[in-house]
Protein backbone atom coordinates (compact mmCIF):
# COMPACT_ATOMS: atom_id res chain seq x y z
CA UNK A 1 0.00 0.00 0.00
CA UNK A 2 2.86 2.45 1.06
CA UNK A 3 4.42 1.70 -2.35
CA UNK A 4 1.12 2.49 -4.49
CA UNK A 5 0.81 5.70 -2.71
CA UNK A 6 4.73 6.92 -3.24
CA UNK A 7 4.19 5.42 -6.99
CA UNK A 8 0.86 7.79 -7.25
CA UNK A 9 2.50 10.73 -4.77
CA UNK A 10 5.51 10.31 -7.84
CA UNK A 11 3.65 10.65 -10.58
CA UNK A 12 1.68 13.50 -9.18
CA UNK A 13 4.98 15.76 -8.71
CA UNK A 14 5.43 14.60 -12.22
CA UNK A 15 2.59 16.20 -14.00
CA UNK A 16 3.54 19.48 -11.70
CA UNK A 17 7.20 19.29 -12.49
CA UNK A 18 5.64 19.36 -17.12
CA UNK A 19 3.10 22.05 -16.17
CA UNK A 20 6.70 23.71 -14.68
CA UNK A 21 8.20 22.46 -17.76
CA UNK A 22 5.36 24.39 -19.90
CA UNK A 23 5.45 27.44 -18.16
CA UNK A 24 8.98 27.56 -18.64
CA UNK A 25 9.34 27.08 -22.56
CA UNK A 26 6.58 29.69 -22.38
CA UNK A 27 8.90 32.36 -21.17
CA UNK A 28 11.60 31.33 -23.56
CA UNK A 29 9.50 31.52 -26.11
CA UNK A 30 8.77 35.34 -25.04
CA UNK A 31 12.13 36.48 -24.33
CA UNK A 32 13.30 34.71 -27.60
CA UNK A 33 10.95 37.08 -29.17
CA UNK A 34 11.49 40.31 -27.71
CA UNK A 35 15.35 39.52 -28.27
CA UNK A 36 15.16 39.44 -31.79
CA UNK A 37 12.48 41.62 -32.64
CA UNK A 38 13.01 44.86 -30.13
CA UNK A 39 16.71 44.59 -30.06
CA UNK A 40 17.68 42.88 -33.67
CA UNK A 41 15.59 44.78 -35.51
CA UNK A 42 13.55 41.58 -36.63
CA UNK A 43 14.18 38.22 -38.82
CA UNK A 44 14.00 37.81 -42.36
CA UNK A 45 15.24 34.73 -44.12
CA UNK A 46 14.72 36.92 -47.68
CA UNK A 47 16.52 39.97 -46.62
CA UNK A 48 19.45 41.35 -48.03
CA UNK A 49 20.71 42.23 -44.65
CA UNK A 50 22.66 39.27 -43.47
CA UNK A 51 21.74 40.07 -39.27
CA UNK A 52 18.11 39.62 -40.19
CA UNK A 53 18.86 36.69 -42.07
CA UNK A 54 20.57 35.41 -38.99
CA UNK A 55 18.19 35.93 -36.18
CA UNK A 56 16.21 33.47 -38.17
CA UNK A 57 18.79 31.19 -36.48
CA UNK A 58 18.08 31.44 -32.75
CA UNK A 59 14.41 32.08 -33.22
CA UNK A 60 14.02 28.48 -35.43
CA UNK A 61 16.66 26.86 -33.73
CA UNK A 62 15.17 27.76 -29.83
CA UNK A 63 11.15 28.00 -30.48
CA UNK A 64 11.15 25.31 -33.01
CA UNK A 65 13.92 22.27 -32.11
CA UNK A 66 14.72 23.01 -28.80
CA UNK A 67 11.62 23.98 -27.26
CA UNK A 68 9.76 21.30 -29.86
CA UNK A 69 12.23 18.30 -28.48
CA UNK A 70 11.35 19.20 -25.45
CA UNK A 71 7.48 19.34 -25.40
CA UNK A 72 7.99 16.31 -27.40
CA UNK A 73 9.53 14.28 -24.91
CA UNK A 74 6.92 15.28 -22.42
CA UNK A 75 4.35 13.98 -24.95
CA UNK A 76 3.53 11.09 -22.88
CA UNK A 77 2.77 13.10 -20.34
CA UNK A 78 0.97 16.56 -22.27
CA UNK A 79 -1.40 14.33 -24.06
CA UNK A 80 -4.43 12.71 -22.47
CA UNK A 81 -4.92 9.69 -24.59
CA UNK A 82 -3.76 6.26 -25.28
CA UNK A 83 -0.14 5.46 -25.44
CA UNK A 84 -0.47 4.72 -28.73
CA UNK A 85 -1.63 8.04 -29.61
CA UNK A 86 0.87 9.18 -27.28
CA UNK A 87 3.70 7.58 -29.55
CA UNK A 88 2.47 9.22 -32.44
CA UNK A 89 2.74 12.62 -31.04
CA UNK A 90 6.24 12.14 -29.95
CA UNK A 91 7.31 10.84 -33.19
CA UNK A 92 5.41 13.95 -35.30
CA UNK A 93 6.85 16.63 -32.83
CA UNK A 94 10.42 14.98 -33.50
CA UNK A 95 9.96 14.98 -36.78
CA UNK A 96 8.83 18.85 -37.03
CA UNK A 97 12.00 19.59 -34.48
CA UNK A 98 14.14 17.47 -36.98
CA UNK A 99 12.98 19.25 -39.64
CA UNK A 100 13.09 22.59 -38.10
CA UNK A 101 16.75 22.16 -36.68
CA UNK A 102 18.15 21.45 -40.65
CA UNK A 103 16.50 24.56 -41.53
CA UNK A 104 18.41 26.67 -38.65
CA UNK A 105 21.50 25.09 -39.58
CA UNK A 106 20.24 26.18 -43.05
CA UNK A 107 20.08 29.48 -42.41
CA UNK A 108 23.47 29.89 -40.36
CA UNK A 109 25.19 28.61 -43.80
CA UNK A 110 23.82 31.32 -45.83
CA UNK A 111 24.27 34.24 -43.03
CA UNK A 112 28.13 33.02 -43.26
CA UNK A 113 27.93 32.75 -46.92
CA UNK A 114 26.53 36.76 -47.03
CA UNK A 115 28.97 37.93 -44.52
CA UNK A 116 31.93 36.19 -45.87
CA UNK A 117 32.24 34.49 -42.58
CA UNK A 118 34.03 30.82 -42.27
CA UNK A 119 31.49 28.01 -41.40
CA UNK A 120 32.49 25.71 -38.69
CA UNK A 121 35.23 27.86 -36.73
CA UNK A 122 33.34 27.54 -33.03
CA UNK A 123 32.63 25.45 -30.44
CA UNK A 124 28.81 26.62 -31.18
CA UNK A 125 29.19 24.94 -34.36
CA UNK A 126 30.69 22.07 -33.57
CA UNK A 127 28.10 20.86 -30.87
CA UNK A 128 25.42 22.16 -33.58
CA UNK A 129 26.21 19.63 -36.19
CA UNK A 130 27.41 17.07 -33.65
CA UNK A 131 23.51 17.37 -32.10
CA UNK A 132 21.47 17.44 -35.37
CA UNK A 133 23.35 14.66 -36.71
CA UNK A 134 22.86 12.73 -33.81
CA UNK A 135 19.36 13.94 -33.49
CA UNK A 136 18.60 13.01 -36.84
CA UNK A 137 19.84 9.09 -36.37
CA UNK A 138 17.82 9.08 -33.17
CA UNK A 139 14.77 10.02 -35.09
CA UNK A 140 15.50 7.36 -37.89
CA UNK A 141 16.42 4.47 -35.44
CA UNK A 142 13.33 5.33 -33.25
CA UNK A 143 10.93 5.20 -36.54
CA UNK A 144 12.42 1.80 -37.86
CA UNK A 145 12.63 0.25 -34.46
CA UNK A 146 9.37 1.14 -33.22
CA UNK A 147 6.56 2.39 -36.07
CA UNK A 148 8.09 0.82 -39.33
CA UNK A 149 9.32 -1.75 -40.12
CA UNK A 150 8.95 -2.34 -36.43
CA UNK A 151 11.35 -4.27 -34.61
CA UNK A 152 10.03 -7.53 -32.49
CA UNK A 153 8.61 -6.90 -28.84
CA UNK A 154 11.38 -8.53 -27.54
CA UNK A 155 14.14 -6.29 -29.62
CA UNK A 156 11.62 -3.18 -28.68
CA UNK A 157 11.53 -3.49 -24.93
CA UNK A 158 15.40 -3.93 -25.39
CA UNK A 159 16.29 -0.76 -26.96
CA UNK A 160 13.65 1.16 -24.99
CA UNK A 161 15.67 2.00 -22.06
CA UNK A 162 18.63 2.80 -24.34
CA UNK A 163 16.13 4.69 -26.71
CA UNK A 164 14.90 7.07 -23.89
CA UNK A 165 18.50 7.38 -22.53
CA UNK A 166 20.07 8.58 -25.76
CA UNK A 167 17.21 10.85 -26.24
CA UNK A 168 17.66 12.34 -22.64
CA UNK A 169 22.15 12.95 -23.95
CA UNK A 170 20.93 14.47 -27.23
CA UNK A 171 18.30 17.22 -25.52
CA UNK A 172 21.17 18.21 -23.34
CA UNK A 173 23.44 18.28 -25.92
CA UNK A 174 21.02 20.87 -27.65
CA UNK A 175 20.64 23.23 -24.51
CA UNK A 176 24.55 23.39 -24.15
CA UNK A 177 24.37 24.11 -27.76
CA UNK A 178 22.05 26.68 -27.31
CA UNK A 179 23.93 28.04 -24.84
CA UNK A 180 27.31 28.29 -26.46
CA UNK A 181 25.06 30.41 -28.87
CA UNK A 182 23.86 32.68 -26.74
CA UNK A 183 27.35 33.50 -24.87
CA UNK A 184 28.55 34.38 -28.32
CA UNK A 185 25.73 37.16 -28.48
CA UNK A 186 26.61 38.16 -24.72
CA UNK A 187 30.65 39.06 -25.30
CA UNK A 188 29.26 42.16 -27.12
CA UNK A 189 25.58 43.01 -26.85
CA UNK A 190 24.14 46.58 -28.44
CA UNK A 191 22.95 47.93 -24.93
CA UNK A 192 23.15 46.35 -21.06
CA UNK A 193 19.38 45.32 -21.25
CA UNK A 194 20.59 43.27 -24.47
CA UNK A 195 22.48 41.62 -22.16
CA UNK A 196 20.32 41.06 -19.83
CA UNK A 197 17.81 39.50 -21.99
CA UNK A 198 20.14 37.50 -23.47
CA UNK A 199 21.63 36.20 -20.08
CA UNK A 200 17.98 35.41 -19.04
CA UNK A 201 16.97 33.60 -22.04
CA UNK A 202 20.22 31.34 -21.42
CA UNK A 203 19.29 30.89 -18.05
CA UNK A 204 15.74 29.73 -19.08
CA UNK A 205 16.30 27.52 -21.35
CA UNK A 206 18.62 25.74 -18.93
CA UNK A 207 15.60 25.38 -16.28
CA UNK A 208 13.65 24.29 -19.05
CA UNK A 209 15.97 21.60 -20.10
CA UNK A 210 16.31 20.72 -16.30
CA UNK A 211 12.62 20.46 -15.71
CA UNK A 212 12.19 18.13 -18.77
CA UNK A 213 14.93 15.80 -17.35
CA UNK A 214 13.60 15.70 -14.26
CA UNK A 215 9.64 14.93 -15.42
CA UNK A 216 11.14 11.92 -18.09
CA UNK A 217 13.17 10.57 -14.59
CA UNK A 218 10.17 10.95 -12.51
CA UNK A 219 8.32 9.31 -15.13
CA UNK A 220 10.72 6.23 -14.88
CA UNK A 221 10.23 5.99 -11.31
CA UNK A 222 6.98 5.91 -11.21
CA UNK A 223 6.50 3.10 -13.87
Amino acid sequence: MALVGSGASMVLFARHVTTVAHILALIVAILMIVWIVHYEGGANINSQDPNLVFNVHPLVMSLGFILMIGEAIMAYKTFPMEKIGQKFMHMMLQLFALVLGIFGVYVAFKYHGMSDSQNMTTLHSWLGICTICLFGLQWLFGFLLFWFPRAPPMTREMAAPLHVTAGIAIFLMTICTAETGLMEKSIVPNSLSEGQIINFTGLFILLFGVAVTVTIALRRISL
